[in-house]
């Protein structure tokens, strides 16, 4: 990725040692200007569901003697645990991360809050497909005002101290932010 351009590497799998590991690898090769945008705070949740259904990425047995989670809550953090994320974020700080990602952002800015005050570096929010699809539905019921209701979540995730918003609707957004005095 850093050989194609890619100004970040991004590498969503969490495992212990990948962030100073890539950090070494880019460095060695020379490309000490390519950041990495680290999956600090990625929870085993529901609001991966759209996302998952559309790739049809639930997890198989590649055979019937094997026994895979339906889910992906072997690797992907407790919802119920906030200290892992900061011992996680904290350890692809040290590792040499430059960016901090909390996923999804909507049910955990609680931990986006506590990571912006105890880590030094920025921190990213994902937008998942679920919060979007919640927003979306709720918006096509007549439930909301979306644009309102978007704004409002993307508020949030700044309030709670999130520097980048990763989510489905940037597009509208952007342009509901330019129609603004």
């Amino acid at each position: 990725q850093a050989e194609a351009g890619a100004d970040y590497v991004s590498p969503s799998d969490m495992m212990d040692g990948r962030i100073g590991a890539i950090r070494n690898v880019l460095d060695a090769q020379g490309f000490t200007h390519v950041g990495i945008l680290a999956y600090s705070a990625k929870y085993a949740s529901a609001f991966y569901g759209p996302f998952r259904d559309a790739l049809d990425s639930e997890p198989r047995l590649p055979s019937q003697d094997w026994v895979v989670p339906r889910g992906k809550e072997t690797y992907q953090q407790n919802p119920a645990n906030a200290r892992e994320a900061l011992m996680e974020a904290r350890l692809d700080e040290e590792e040499g991360a430059d960016i901090i990602m909390v996923k999804p952002g909507l049910p955990y800015l609680d931990i986006v809050k506590a990571l912006h005050e105890r880590i030094d570096l920025p921190i990213a929010v994902y937008h998942t497909s679920g919060e979007y699809a919640m927003l979306k539905a709720a918006a096509l019921n007549g439930w909301l005002d979306e644009k309102a209701a978007v704004l409002e979540a993307l508020l949030s995730f700044r309030r709670a101290g999130a520097s980048v918003i990763l989510t489905y609707y940037a597009k509208d957004a952007a342009k509901w932010l330019a129609e603004q005095p």
